[in-house]
């Protein structure tokens, strides 16, 4: 099992996730030649993709979902609350297959088993995930203002994590963004900052985590090395085997043995 970004911010995300002839796209925040363009440096092109799951119908997760989707023929996956919300993004001859999900119920997608599980963010029906082979699974957690004890529950114990860390709260509070953006971004429903991460992870069970990937940094409010150094802090591990997710370059594949 491996995995891979095309980017990770609030410009655009996609997370690729690879097990068996499975392969997943989550989420795509970019344009139709752009996410093409970001998927060939991971020598990757769309119809190898197996399906799109989406998070949530902020234009960073799924605006560049559905004309990939058309193009390509692919298979979508959301919520009922996220679909409600993305219809101004469908064609109207939707000629790729939409799949419903309940996010609390596990489902597969051919190799793949699909965790979804709710998440505090200001949306309509947001979810995060957790991927897996059956042996080894990857934990996907951004956009959520606030750990919850079923996000603790959910994350723990996997083999792989890419966690939020948006901001640093001093940058954010000192920074450029309006007062109620400032709100937004570091309330309940907005996003985590590194300190909050830290402290989510330190809560993990950690006993069989190969990779750890910080991911969705705002460029104005954060910076990696401060990322790195909370996330490092609370696994008591070198800052060096912390990862980012970069928005321009995402990160190549990471194999989860």
């Amino acid at each position: 099992m491996r995995f891979a970004s095309i980017g990770s911010g609030s410009a655009g995300n996609g997370l690729v996730v690879e097990a068996g002839n499975t392969r997943l796209l989550l989420d795509c925040g970019f344009g139709l030649r752009d996410a093409v363009t970001r998927l060939a440096r991971l020598e990757l092109s769309p119809d190898q993709l197996t399906g799109i799951l989406i998070t949530h119908e902020h234009d960073d997760h799924a605006g560049g979902v559905f004309r990939l989707a058309a193009k390509y023929k692919l298979s979508v996956w959301l919520t009922h609350g996220t679909l409600t919300m993305v219809e101004r993004y469908l064609p109207k001859q939707c000629n790729f297959p939409l799949h419903i999900i309940d996010s609390h119920l596990d489902f597969h997608i051919q190799d793949i088993r699909i965790q979804p599980f709710p998440v505090p963010h200001d949306a309509r029906e947001p979810v995060q995930y957790v991927l897996g082979d059956g042996t080894r699974k990857l934990g996907v957690l951004t956009d959520t203002g606030t750990s919850t004890a079923h996000i603790e529950s959910m994350l723990s114990g996997c083999d792989a994590l890419m966690l939020e860390c948006n901001h640093d709260m001093d940058m954010l509070l000192n920074g450029p963004y309006a007062r109620s953006l400032k709100q937004r971004v570091s309330g309940r429903l907005g996003h985590l900052d590194n300190a909050s991460s830290a402290r989510l992870l330190a809560k993990l069970d950690n006993s069989k985590l190969q990779h750890i990937v910080a991911a969705h940094l705002s460029a104005k409010n954060n910076l990696p090395e401060l990322a790195k150094s909370a996330l490092s802090e609370a696994l008591g591990c070198s800052e060096e085997w912390i990862g980012i997710a970069g928005q321009e370059q995402g990160f190549d594949w990471r194999q989860i043995m």
